[in-house]
């Protein structure tokens, strides 16, 4: 993973950051790089998601799915970090196997997604380190009722990851299911190069060591100064940024197959930063696809955002075919991948040209070792930043308030957010 900052210095953009500033900011990016190499020394919460590169045993993982590995179709149920990281690896990467996550709990749509799926050769792969989750075990018990609807045990179609004790680690035990274990100190949006996110990978036949060595390379980079590691220059870069004014960044793969990731850095982001009034706002875009939807406002709207380009060099192209109409012929000497990347370049300039800060992350292709790399990189930019917002990374107390509110409203125990909800302000305009 290459990370060009040029467009978001204050040279071009404003808001923008000066090679001063960032050589002033690099002082403390130094005092942080020893917080967190002595986090990961000491397997601290947190820091330990940044030594899974070599905590990870694929082995282990290709032995406890090896019951499953013939399965056409792969039903993960999990939500959050149990699903993000999963998903981003097996959208990005091409595979035989269907894959399907169930990450939301609306009636209509999930019955969507398991509406016509033969799930005779189909396997369940649940994800929740407390095994509590309400939202994934709901799911869980609406796709096993499915199971047993189509005739299928789906007790030999299942495989487990959650913590060493919960409702799920019991099930596990109880019927004999192969489970893997949620590693100590790794929150759920942290955990993509573990068991959490490799199992989906695993299932559908992806290159569990190159994903890992992608990462380990990218753990390699990492030192006391900005300039020499990509994703200590953009975690540096989004913090400096953020204080200057461009409170959102607007994440847009130029990959199809990278769609996903974006998703998965918005919980990244959100979730990690977003403590005491701080922290940007992620948006998820696509190029060339939301360049006519948003790039209308990220050139020319409040000077609130970075625009945080993501591309790769693709494996295949196709070329444009030939057409009489004069004002089109130019397409037919190019192919889709040199459209693409025209309409990248053109994009990124724009913004600079009307001085919008934007970064670009470079990778050279969209294979395991790459996308190993950068999801390292992306998660140590989050760690760093988040040491010097001077925030806790790696805890979410407005998400857990949530839960217990809706623990609450089912009758889940009392719990005093769930009082809350009676007491809201209504200002209702009716037809």
């Amino acid at each position: 993973m290459n990370v060009d900052i040029g467009n978001a210095l204050a040279s071009v953009a404003s808001p923008g950051v000066s090679r001063a500033s960032l050589e002033r900011l690099d002082e403390q990016v130094a005092a942080a790089h020893e917080r967190i190499e002595r986090g990961m020394a000491n397997a601290d919460h947190g820091y330990e998601a940044l030594n899974l590169p070599e905590r990870t045993d694929p082995d282990e993982i290709r032995a406890a799915v090896e019951p499953v590995a013939d399965a056409d179709t792969l039903i993960t149920v999990g939500i959050g970090g149990s699903s993000l990281g999963a998903a981003t690896i097996v959208d990005a990467l091409e595979s035989d196997t269907e894959t399907v996550f169930l990450d939301n709990v609306d009636p209509e749509w999930v019955s969507g997604r398991l509406d016509g799926l033969a799930l005779e050769n189909a396997a369940i792969n649940v994800v929740s380190r407390s095994g509590t989750t309400a939202e994934t075990l709901a799911n869980f018990l609406v796709v096993r009722e499915a199971f047993e609807d189509a005739g299928v045990d789906w007790t030999e179609r299942t495989i487990v990851t959650t913590g060493e004790s919960g409702p799920l680690r019991d099930l596990a035990d109880r019927h004999d299911l192969p489970s893997l274990k949620v590693p100590d100190g790794v929150p759920g949006r942290f955990s993509a190069l573990s068991a959490v996110g490799m199992v989906a990978a695993a299932v559908c036949g992806h290159d569990l060591e190159a994903l890992l060595a992608g990462a380990a390379a990218e753990r390699e980079t990492l030192s006391g100064s900005l300039f020499d590691c990509p994703a200590y220059a953009y975690g540096a870069t989004t913090y400096a940024l953020d204080g200057r004014g461009a409170g959102v960044n607007a994440m847009m793969p130029y990959a199809e197959s990278l769609e996903t990731s974006a998703e998965w850095f918005a919980q990244l982001w959100a979730e990690s930063l977003g403590k005491d009034d701080l922290g940007q706002t992620p948006v998820r875009a696509l190029g060339v696809t939301d360049q006519h939807s948003q790039l209308q406002l990220y050139r020319a709207g409040p000077r609130d955002k970075l625009v945080t380009f993501v591309t790769a060099d693709a494996d295949a192209d196709r070329s444009i075919p030939t057409t009489d109409v004069e004002e089109l012929a130019y397409l037919g000497d190019a192919t889709l991948g040199e459209l693409l990347e025209a309409e990248f370049e053109a994009t990124e300039a724009s913004l600079a040209a009307a001085g919008r800060p934007n970064v670009r992350v470079e990778l050279e292709a969209v294979d395991e070792y790459e996308l190993g790399g950068f999801l390292y990189g992306m998660e140590a930019a989050c760690v760093l930043a988040g040491e010097l917002y001077g925030v806790n990374t790696f805890e979410q107390p407005a998400v857990e308030w949530a839960k217990k509110a809706t623990r609450g409203l089912l009758g889940g125990g009392e719990f005093e957010e769930a009082k809350a909800v009676a007491e809201k302000t209504e200002l209702r305009v009716e037809r």
